[in-house]
């Protein structure tokens, strides 16, 4: 397993690792190597199980995760120290607090019912584990609970993200980056634009009926099929990579 080389952490937010976004790709992109050397060379689905279990030594659990009401779903928990999760007993209509071993990534039951999803949730905790653990580790609870919406911007009248939001950041960029690496997606996504010969090779959305079906629908599902992610996961791939930008 390749360690990440931190060399800055922000000792005002629970040590939390300071890392550009180059530096998430280049990781991904050497953990890739070291872990399957050939989906850097062709696109292909990473299988996300076989990832955390062989690669990472991490243990899957699939549960009913329990959240609070008027809290968004809790899609996984990844476990660094052991101790308690509360998990909805379906059968018995009931909470209960089930004991976990550390080294554990616990992925809620639907998750699973969307193939693409699954493979992002279980790699977005790759990127805990990997990028994140030293801090976890040092957390009262011993885990992270990562739920449906992960910070993608700025909330209104917050001038800086939080601890929490740069660490779901850095995972979901790990998440993206080892799933749709670099030196596959570049090439995929240029032969694809060269076919409907655009070869600016981007797309500017809100300006043609018809370039819009392709970034938004043609492209992301194929780039979906072709790396076994979701078409969400596709389309924002596309945009922080530059192939589809907004006026």
């Amino acid at each position: 397993m390749i360690p990440i080389k931190i060399t800055r952490v922000d000792e005002n937010n629970d040590n939390t690792p300071i890392l550009s976004n180059k530096e998430i790709d280049e990781y991904a992109s050497a953990v890739l190597n070291d872990y399957r050397p050939d989906l850097l060379r062709e696109p292909g689905v990473i299988n996300y199980e076989h990832f955390l279990e062989s690669y990472t030594g991490m243990d899957i659990s699939y549960k009913d995760i329990y959240y609070a009401e008027n809290t968004p779903p809790i899609y996984a928990i990844t476990v660094f120290r052991d101790g308690l999760v509360k998990i909805f007993d379906r059968e018995n209509s009931r909470i209960v607090n089930r004991p976990m071993r550390a080294g554990t990534v616990i992925i809620d039951n639907t998750v699973t019912e969307n193939d693409g999803m699954a493979t992002f949730t279980g790699l977005h905790e790759g990127g805990h584990i990997l990028m994140h653990k030293d801090t976890f580790s040092t957390f009262r609870a011993g885990q992270i609970c990562c739920r449906k919406k992960a910070a993608r911007k700025l909330p209104n009248g917050q001038s800086s993200w939080t601890a929490e939001e740069w660490r779901e950041h850095q995972a979901n960029r790990f998440a993206s980056s080892i799933a749709m690496p670099d030196e596959t997606f570049v090439p995929f996504v240029n032969e694809f634009l060269r076919e409907y010969n655009l070869w600016r090779r981007r797309i500017v959305v809100g300006q043609d009926d018809d370039l819009d079906i392709v970034a938004n629908d043609l492209l992301p599902e194929n780039i979906a099929e072709a790396y076994g992610v979701s078409k969400r996961a596709a389309s924002v791939k596309l945009r922080t990579s530059g192939f589809v930008q907004t006026p």
